[in-house]
């Protein structure tokens, strides 16, 4: 697997012409789909409800960043702002829809979510997606059957609407790109992606104070059809012990709008958080990369509102099906 370095703001940058050309298949290792597990920020924080909902069969855990719902927006771009706003459409129709889904086929039996493990988080100085929304996503799930005791939702701390992060980023309070802060949260910096991996797998080694790889950009080509808005490239950490043969998990990472590789960088894929948890506990992460695609989708972002077809919420939605066959293909060596 080719290795990347980027610098942005530097003097080297790669050209569009030089990365399509670096990007190589994304590489199969050893491991066990149904331990994969996803979270998102903003519309990856939708993206990622979607995708633990649709998928609850092999999905083990989800984390929620400043997300609602599953189907909140109904499927409509008019829904969108009551998703975000607030306030946000009543749980027990949301609920409702996921149940005749799951009738008909098209996402995973919902009973598998009583054995799944839920993050939430909402900064009290979001404005982009209000506190009320987030918790109408931890109704949705108690709803659903996820017990409380596996539910964490931490609602308290002072951020605007980003990732968080220890020491990188923006400072806490603030909404900008490239939409990761770095708070504190009871005397010290909070360390968001190990709480959001903690969570989900229970205990973990600490993390790695230096990687022992590198993020790999793959071709996303193969999983991104024609009007997918999914990029060209997407990303990879893979450490080193996975590449060696050792049995890993996937997780799955995904951007908010405005946030994929084309429009900031590795502020997302190299500073969320993720990688360093990762080294020291056999887990590979997953970037998966959308694109802006007007007029449908302009800020990139993940599809929660149904801009790829009726289907989006589904397992056979066109962005869902390509983020399982990525997580899948990562752990599908004999």
């Amino acid at each position: 697997m080719l290795k990347l370095g980027w610098w942005w703001g530097g003097a080297l940058a790669l050209t569009l012409a030089q990365m399509v050309a670096a990007a190589e298949p994304l590489s199969a290792y050893r491991g066990d789909a149904r331990q994969s597990s996803v979270s998102g920020l903003s519309s990856g924080a939708f993206m990622a409800v979607q995708y633990q909902v649709a998928f609850s069969a092999s999905v083990r855990g989800v984390g929620v960043v400043a997300g609602g719902p599953y189907y909140c927006s109904k499927g409509m771009l008019a829904g969108a702002p009551a998703c975000m706003s607030g306030p946000p459409p009543a749980v027990g129709g949301l609920v409702l829809a996921t149940q005749q889904f799951a009738l008909s086929g098209q996402i995973d039996p919902l009973s598998n979510l009583a054995k799944r493990r839920v993050y939430l988080f909402s900064g009290s100085q979001d404005n982009t997606v209000k506190t009320a929304v987030v918790d109408s996503a931890e109704s949705y799930f108690r709803k659903l059957g996820v017990p409380a005791a596996r539910i964490e939702y931490l609602r308290g701390l002072p951020a605007g609407h980003a990732q968080i992060t220890p020491t990188y980023g923006n400072d806490c309070g603030e909404t900008k790109s490239p939409y990761v802060n770095h708070c504190d949260w009871k005397g010290e910096g909070y360390d968001q992606a190990g709480a959001i991996l903690k969570q989900i797998y229970g205990p973990l080694q600490p993390r790695a104070g230096q990687l022992s790889s590198q993020v790999a950009v793959f071709d996303q080509k193969p999983y991104a059809p024609p009007g997918s808005s999914l990029a060209d490239e997407g990303y990879v950490y893979v450490p080193r012990i996975c590449a060696e043969g050792e049995t890993c998990k996937v997780h799955v990472a995904l951007h908010g709008c405005r946030q994929y590789a084309g429009a900031v960088g590795d502020a997302y894929y190299a500073h969320a958080g993720y990688n360093e948890w990762a080294d020291n506990n056999r887990i590979i992460v997953l970037y998966p990369q959308t694109t802006a695609m007007p007029p449908g989708n302009p800020n990139g972002c993940w599809d929660w509102f149904g801009y790829t077809g009726v289907n989006f919420a589904w397992k056979s939605g066109v962005q869902m099906r390509a983020i399982k066959a990525m997580a899948d293909r990562l752990v599908s060596a004999p």
